[in-house]
């Protein structure tokens, strides 16, 4: 029997959703171990950029010099046999197909199917860059130079969780680009993209950094994009992004639009991470991603206040995996990752990405703070298991995060945890809590993204283990504002409820 926190239900109050979140099973993309040569010798050009006051009046030179870099990739994927049956015709007889194929159903053959792409050589012996998508699932990949070669292709790598692939031509003094390093780029650097959209021809497009950090929710399981409003469209993918200097920041990857064409937002892989995936493509033909085993989510306004922060730098843990490095090292529930390694932590998402440089066996030590003092951890990464992240808790609901200090407990309805609502809600047998039921689509606690199949672990940093603690824990009202511990959808995450700006009828 369902048991209600609140009887009172409001139809006036405005729907919003709000989450931020983010399951980080662990550190992400490993680089090399210490000491460890890097299996491809690309050249690194380590100086900043010009950012002088007056731009050049032409970028010809850098096109001209860039260009032989990037070539064209063609794939194609075979035809295959597609075994058809009746529901493939009909409203056609079946003995219509008997006088020809006898009792056997026909075998339809496909068409073969051609892709095309770009992509960067990034090491004159004939190494070159792209996207995974570009080659993901092709039969045969060539390369096309820019001076009229066409070469027969190798995939040596994929990484579909960053969408970058690496294949070889065997060829010799190839005009290999120089990386530079992308975090060093500024928002307002010029940038160059060098693709071939639409399969016309090599093409250069010129623009901006306009952000850099982007996570837009593509799908991937790694997303930190550098945007830029340089044009890009399909058959730009896995060409080069570089700055004046004519030195790789970045692989073109996507586009966000609504026309299908490019409207001014284009994403590429920063070259930083490319590094570091090429690195462990060639040596090994996969890449190893470490772990350290715990959820953790951005800060927004409202948790930094109920957990008395001064700002909202950091990281918050939601969850400790048991057994995990983390929970050897001793982080616990509730505390924020301020820095690692000396290196200052913004949000989830950096914190994955600065982790992400990580091979698995390196020690880190965390800042982390914990009812209000600061502690130093050493954590040393595992290797993560072979898991997708939690899409709710994804780092790319961070531009959500603005909305997440509103929110209290009416209309909403738990129950306990039996059997039953373990099975319908795929809930471990290892929470303890009470499960919601049922949330008002007008409540504040809808608009903090409380939903039906959540289980709500802790009220205001006390446990919940029956539903009918959770109606107790509610009703003490002398505080408008709620925090929440939930498992939801397969992670844990913090969230605030707050019923200060809410008016009775």
């Amino acid at each position: 029997m369902n048991k209600t926190l609140s009887a009172l239900l409001t139809s006036h109050r405005r729907l919003a959703f709000a989450l931020t979140g983010l399951i980080v099973a662990g550190a992400l993309v490993a680089a090399r171990a210490p000491g460890e040569s890097s299996p491809v010798a690309v050249r690194l050009d380590p100086k900043p950029v010009n950012r002088g006051a007056l731009e050049p009046a032409s970028y010809s030179t850098v096109a001209k010099r860039v260009a032989p870099s990037v070539v064209t990739i063609t794939t194609v994927t075979k035809a295959r046999n597609v075994a058809m049956n009746s529901r493939d015709f009909s409203g056609i007889p079946d003995p219509f197909f008997r006088q020809f194929f006898g009792q056997q159903m026909p075998q339809m053959r496909a068409q073969p199917q051609n892709g095309l792409g770009s992509g960067v050589i990034i090491s004159a012996d004939g190494y070159i860059v792209t996207n995974n998508h570009v080659v993901d699932g092709a039969d045969s990949v060539s390369v096309s130079l820019d001076d009229g070669r066409e070469l027969k292709a190798k995939v040596i790598g994929r990484d579909p969780k960053t969408d970058i692939a690496v294949v070889k031509v065997d060829a010799k003094d190839l005009p290999a680009i120089s990386f530079t390093e992308s975090a060093k780029a500024e928002v307002g650097d010029r940038v160059l993209a060098i693709g071939n959209p639409f399969g016309i021809g090599e093409t250069v497009t010129t623009g901006i950094v306009s952000a850099k950090g982007r996570r837009p929710g593509l799908g991937l399981d790694y997303e930190d994009f550098i945007q830029t409003d340089a044009a890009i469209n399909p058959g730009n993918s896995g060409g080069a992004l570089v700055d004046i200097d004519g030195r790789l920041i970045g692989i073109n990857t996507a586009i966000l639009t609504r026309s299908g064409g490019f409207q001014g937002v284009g994403l590429a892989v920063p070259s930083d991470l490319v590094r570091n995936v090429v690195d462990q493509l060639v040596r090994s033909g996969k890449v190893v991603r470490g772990f350290i085993g715990v959820n953790i989510q951005s800060i927004t306004p409202a948790l930094a206040e109920s957990f008395g922060l001064k700002d909202r730098n950091g990281a918050l843990v939601a969850d400790v995996t048991a057994g995990s490095p983390a929970a050897k090292a001793g982080l616990q529930d509730g505390d924020v990752i301020t820095a690692v390694d000396g290196k200052t932590v913004n949000d989830a998402g950096h914190l994955r990405m600065v982790v992400s440089q990580t091979a698995p066996g390196t020690k880190l030590t965390l800042s982390v703070l914990r009812d209000g003092k600061t502690e130093k951890i050493d954590v040393t990464t595992g290797t993560a298991p072979n898991q997708k992240r939690n899409r709710r808790q994804a780092d790319d609901q961070d531009n959500l995060a603005g909305n997440q200090d509103t929110g209290v407990l009416n209309g909403v309805a738990v129950g306990e945890l039996d059997a039953q609502t373990r099975r319908q809600f795929n809930i471990p047998e290892r929470l303890r809590g009470a499960v919601v039921t049922e949330v008002a689509p007008d409540s504040a606690a809808a608009r903090a993204g409380l939903q039906p199949g959540d289980v709500i672990l802790e009220i205001n940093r006390h446990p919940v283990t029956t539903a009918e603690e959770a109606v107790k824990l509610s009703e003490d009202d002398s505080n408008k504002k709620t925090r929440l511990k939930v498992w939801s959808r397969g992670g844990t995450i913090y969230m605030v409820v707050d019923e200060t700006d809410e008016k009775t009828l």
